[in-house]
């Protein structure tokens, strides 16, 4: 008979530790604060051991062990995930924060990236080629769980997203196996890993697509928050019409301090975030439109290193922040919905911010059933994020969000990013995943039927 985790004692972890190369953490441990702390600073839960893996043995060790005493398993990567889901209360988490290993083969265009890695580190060994995959904006974000959830960032329209450049993975199941995922070994369980999360096993590796990309040019420009109305409906029709190579986000925001000028320091803005692939001496011409449909307050666009602008958020979004997110599809703007971003433009603290990413472009080459990603129809991946450094504004800044999200989403697609999501329940995670959602459910059954990899935005088993 299983004993629980408070019953397991020391004889058990010890015995794991025998086989485990990486450290065991307890709550006991001098360490266990700095090691259970994930990036977003409202998250305070308090596991009842963390595994700290170094390799794959570690990880089939760790949940081999968590099964035989009765853990819940909770997989943490790079530890962004909103809800927390990177930690569990008085289970076990699977730390892969350690395994960093990458391999770049510059003639295939791939690499194989551990799943410990962050983008940054995936961008620092890639850019030595001229070469790049898809992946978000903020380069301290794990690969793990971006890629799980979908991915879309910068290169999307030109490329896709995440999980249209994932090649392959390796899978620990439930049952301790190591199992090779692709589109030619076990592909049942490769279409599911694009896009269904952790559901399925603990992932240990991902071999992506790359693609040439070194320069781009990028970079803010912001018109006044007055300037919503006009730009928003100009950026609702110009978007769709603009050629792949052409990327832009639009975003509300209040400026920060450096390196922004002094004079616009504080105040309240819309704009939009470039990156643009193409041709450098045609980058005028693209960017020209912009300018003219309203002046711009700051503008700071031109060439720059893939990794400079995927690292250009860092500093203002340190880990240790307090954030609530919430989001949703769009497949197109109306005049509704730039009549509630009007109404929510001015953001309640620094931080906090409105994107609208663009999720067309190459996206929508790819049909709804062939990988777990059900919305290839939307146009833009909608996220409300309140965030300040103090945890006196905890409540502010998620009513906000709230409200926000409340107002716009009855004009939305109906289901969201599932790495835009908190614990939100069942009926939202099957929205997201609509027609395919009976599919995963098969697909889960296989190969996690007793449902060990719950600690998630979950899929249950089929009966």
């Amino acid at each position: 008979m299983a004993t629980s985790p408070r019953d397991s004692g020391v004889a058990a972890i010890e015995r794991l530790q025998e086989t485990h190369r990486g450290k065991l953490i307890r709550p006991s441990d001098e360490a266990f604060d700095d090691a259970r702390a994930i990036y977003n600073g409202m998250i305070d839960k308090r596991p009842g051991l963390i595994a700290q893996c170094t390799d794959i043995a570690d990880v089939i060790a760790s949940v081999t062990f968590a099964q035989e005493h009765d853990y819940e398993i909770a997989i943490r990567s790079g530890g962004h995930s909103g809800p927390g889901l990177a930690l569990v209360d008085d289970g076990l988490v699977i730390d892969l924060s350690a395994m960093t290993g990458i391999r770049v083969n510059p003639d295939a265009k791939s690499v194989r990236v551990e799943a410990g890695c962050t983008w940054g580190d995936v961008d620092h060994a890639t850019h030595a080629f001229g070469l790049a995959t898809v992946s978000g904006v903020v380069s301290t974000t794990g690969v793990g769980g971006l890629t799980l959830g979908g991915g879309h960032g910068y290169l999307t329209r030109k490329y896709g997203l995440t999980i249209d450049n994932l090649r392959s993975a390796d899978v620990v199941l439930a049952d301790g196996r190591l199992v090779h995922a692709s589109e030619d070994e076990n592909a049942d369980l490769f279409w599911a890993l694009r896009g269904g999360g952790g559901n399925f096993g603990v992932v240990t590796s991902f071999e992506f697509q790359l693609h040439p990309v070194e320069t781009v040019i990028a970079g803010p420009m912001l018109w006044p928050i007055e300037k919503l109305d006009e730009t928003l409906r100009w950026y609702r029709e110009w978007l769709p019409q603009a050629p792949e190579d052409v990327y832009a986000f639009y975003l509300t925001a209040e400026v920060p301090g450096e390196p922004f000028p002094e004079a616009i320091h504080g105040e309240n803005v819309c704009g939009l975030l470039w990156c643009y692939t193409g041709p450098e001496d045609e980058a005028d011409t693209v960017v020209q439109p912009a300018r003219d449909v309203a002046e711009p307050l700051f503008e700071h666009v031109g060439p720059i290193p893939y990794p400079a602008l995927q690292s250009m958020f860092d500093d203002l979004y340190p880990a240790g922040d307090q954030w609530y997110w919430k989001g949703d599809f769009v497949r197109e703007i109306t005049d509704d919905i730039v009549a509630e971003h009007q109404r929510f433009a001015e953001v309640p603290t620094a931080q906090s911010t409105m994107h609208l990413y663009p999720i067309d472009g190459a996206v929508h080459d790819v049909a709804e059933d062939e990988t777990a990603w059900n919305y290839r129809d939307a146009t833009w991946s909608m996220v409300i994020a309140g965030v300040d450094r103090d945890p006196a504004n905890r409540e502010r800044i998620t009513e906000w969000a709230r409200n926000y999200w409340e107002a716009l989403h009855p004009h939305s697609a109906g289901a969201s990013y599932l790495n835009f999501m908190m614990e939100e329940g069942p009926d939202r995670i099957r929205a997201t995943y609509g027609d395919n959602y009976e599919r995963l459910q098969e697909i889960k059954a296989k190969y996690d039927p007793d449902n060990v990899f719950h600690v998630n935005q979950n899929i249950e088993p089929a009966d």
